[in-house]
């Protein structure tokens, strides 16, 4: 299905910026839908035709009640109507008025009301909003309701008028309090004459036991949270909305340790002061288990950053012991044991900066190739030398894969080439969405007779083995290149792992 910009690039002329606003209440009409207890259709006329008669509408959007039953269980984008069939599309935008149908219809066995709504952007009627309502379960009016449908009608007066949806400046939180979280509606005075079970709910958590109908939400909200700086905050954005404008969303801790989330729109239907709605959402405990993640996020890379150290010191350890070793295989074996921890304590050092156990394998294989080479023999004069990029991989797969990677190179630098003789041993990624394949390749003297990987008696082609087998899971194949020299070519899958 096309989206809502897609349908309105191929079926209408509008501009850019009406096009914007009609994003804009698209993102706002949830909050119409549950208050209105009704399915809301957003209807645009298309081109072709522009006679009364034979006007053509586009449904390019949909949304459906989450406090009441859908009148349209069925998709209804891309459908058309017109407008002998449905006076009310055009007679909105004709008469720039909230029209009702004198009788409801039936639609699919369901008995419907339906109101259109013009959406009105710097005065011009640039789409329909059709309000559908289900009537088929009968509904007793509770106070409850009839605020919710209250406000519903003066924020579609305002959609009408042109001054609801607007763009809020930059707000600070990205959730938004739903209607079932907690509503309450001020007067034009800032008084409360109806909050919701739930918003009651929501200011008893931060300390306040008495009814809430006849009170000055901003002083009392004022005196309820800790931090004064965001008890102005919240005070403020209030005020900001009793004054007619938009207002940004705010969070603020209350004086009992709940975390309260508010919201505040301006009711301002025809342009007179209708007073402001303001949405409430405890967040307690979701902030709770937020904190509780960013502290175990804490605690497993302060864990990487020890076990690095920890690493680090055994690197050092070794290096004396080298020293100290009179046998050259000594000191070569030393060697090559130093060079493998501290490839893994770099991949530690990578976690304990990682917010999410991710790797960036580029910059880490940029790390750790100098390592190789400052081991390597000291007679040969060859370069490393990486192309293509590796991206970022998980943890799981970042130690084994860095590993395996040092030991083929360290093979390459270390038995491709004769002492004196120069060279390059060129390190090449290639990676897509299902794999991701290495080739580190030489132009040394190539392999020797008979050599079986499956046979081979070196320690660290051994470990390559290992490695790629049973933590990575991919293949891996030491040949001969056309020209000269050897190539590995390693392949690991990246999805479907278990």
């Amino acid at each position: 299905m096309s989206t809502l910009s897609d349908l309105l690039a191929e079926h209408t002329s509008l501009s850019a910026k009406q096009v914007d606003h009609l994003q804009m209440v698209v993102a706002e009409w949830q909050l119409l839908a549950d208050l209105s207890f009704a399915d809301f259709l957003l209807w645009v006329q298309v081109d072709e035709e522009d006679n009364q008669d034979g006007a053509e509408f586009l449904c390019v959007a949909q949304a459906r009640p989450t406090t009441a039953l859908t009148a349209h269980g069925e998709d209804v984008v891309g459908s058309r109507a017109f407008a002998r069939e449905h006076p009310q599309l055009r007679k909105a935008i004709t008469e720039r008025r909230i029209c009702r149908e004198e009788d409801p219809r039936w639609y699919l066995g369901v008995p419907v009301r339906r109101e259109t709504i013009p959406v009105t952007h710097r005065d011009q009627v640039v789409a329909v909003l059709s309000r559908e309502t289900n009537l088929a379960v009968p509904r007793v009016p509770s106070s409850l309701e009839i605020a919710y449908l209250g406000v519903a009608g003066d924020l579609c007066q305002m959609v009408a008028d042109g001054s609801f949806p607007t763009a809020e400046p930059s707000p600070g939180v990205h959730t938004s309090p739903r209607v079932g979280d907690g509503l309450v509606r001020l007067d034009a005075s800032g008084a409360v004459v109806f909050a919701s079970p739930n918003a009651k709910s929501a200011y008893h958590r931060m300390g306040h036991a008495a009814d809430l109908i006849g009170a000055r939400l901003v002083p009392l909200t004022r005196t309820l949270i800790a931090d004064p700086f965001d008890a102005t905050e919240v005070a403020q954005r209030i005020l900001t909305a009793l004054d007619g404008k938009p207002s940004m969303r705010v969070e603020a801790e209350s004086r009992r340790g709940a975390t309260v989330l508010f919201r505040a729109l301006p009711l301002r239907p025809d342009g007179k002061p209708a007073g402001a709605l303001v949405l409430v959402r405890d967040v307690t405990e979701v902030r709770r288990r937020d904190r509780a993640l960013l502290s175990k996020d804490a605690t497993i890379r302060e864990i990487h950053h020890r076990v690095k150290n920890n690493l680090q010191t055994v690197a050092a350890l070794l290096r004396l012991q080298s020293r100290r070793a009179t046998s050259q295989e000594a000191k070569d074996a030393l060697a090559e044991s130093m060079r493998r921890v501290a490839a893994i304590a770099m991949v530690h050092e990578t976690l304990s900066t990682s917010v999410d156990e991710r790797v960036d394998l580029d910059s880490l294989v940029d790390k750790v190739i100098p390592v190789v080479g400052d081991v390597a023999v000291a007679e040969s004069q060859v370069k490393v030398r990486k192309i293509g990029q590796f991206g970022v991989v998980s943890a799981e797969l970042a130690t084994p894969l860095v590993m395996v990677l040092t030991e083929l190179v360290q093979n390459a630098v270390g038995h491709a080439y004769p002492p004196g003789q120069s060279g390059e041993v060129l390190v090449s990624a290639d990676r897509s969405t299902r794999w991701l394949d290495v080739v580190v390749s030489d132009d040394g003297q190539g392999l020797p007779r008979g050599f079986s990987l499956e046979r081979t008696d070196g320690l660290g082609l051994q470990i390559v083995r290992t490695l790629v087998e049973t933590e990575l899971r991919g293949t891996l194949s030491i040949r001969r290149r056309e020209r000269r020299g050897t190539e590995a070519v390693l392949r690991v899958p990246l999805s479907h792992r278990r």
